[in-house]
């Protein structure tokens, strides 16, 4: 019984990240052939090849991105946008649903001041337990400055596995710790709940030794 135990997981770790990661591409495969809706029924691939090929919607999905980012990459593009989420913020539901997927989306994938910018390690819930949290922000307050921290960093707790949901917490940076790994390499570990460690960088290494 030990034996078939072992060969067991042994093929379940080799189909169940196989099985997941087709299903994964699969999903959003299908979701961008949903993309394949915008073009004119005649356009569409199934009408002029006589069969259904799954994947033109990533190839439609692709492109349709490259463009809008050419188009608000130069100023009559940004003053589009502003005009377009001027509009959006005068419906009520829409404009809360709208801001909040969009300072997510920055925060993720931006390279400005609203992105996960360090990673650090925080006493919470409560002293003698840690977590990894990330800097969102160091800018000063009404809320920092009514307090009486100083070097208030603003830090986003995630969830596991689901990272885009957490808390906010604001902490005096005498209280928390400064990590060497990348947001990317921290993001593993809070997604995989610790199963995946990030290697530790070489000069940590000597300064252990």
């Amino acid at each position: 019984m030990s034996y078939l135990k072992r060969v067991l997981i042994a093929g379940l770790l080799v189909w169940l990240p196989l099985g997941v990661t087709i299903a994964v591409i699969k999903f959003l495969v299908d979701l961008f052939d949903q993309s394949l809706l915008l073009l004119p029924e005649r356009f569409r691939p199934e009408t002029l090849l006589g069969v259904d090929i799954p994947g033109f919607g990533v190839l439609l999905s692709l492109t349709l991105i490259l463009l809008t980012g050419v188009v608000v990459a130069n100023f009559l593009g940004t003053r589009l946008v502003a005009l377009w989420e001027s509009f959006l913020s005068r419906i009520p539901l829409v404009r809360s649903i709208y801001n909040a997927v969009k300072q997510i989306a920055e925060a993720v994938f931006g390279s400005g001041e609203q992105t996960f910018q360090r990673a650090y390690l925080l006493q919470y819930p409560r002293k003698g337990l840690w977590t990894l949290a990330f800097q969102t922000g160091s800018i000063q307050g009404e809320a920092q400055m009514k307090t009486e921290m100083n070097n208030v960093v603003n830090l986003f707790v995630p969830t596991t596995p689901n990272p885009t949901s957490g808390f906010f917490i604001m902490a005096s940076k005498d209280e928390i710790i400064e990590l060497d790994m990348d947001v990317d390499d921290a993001l593993k570990m809070v997604i995989s709940g610790g199963v995946i460690v990030p290697d530790i960088k070489p000069h940590m290494k000597t300064e252990v030794e």
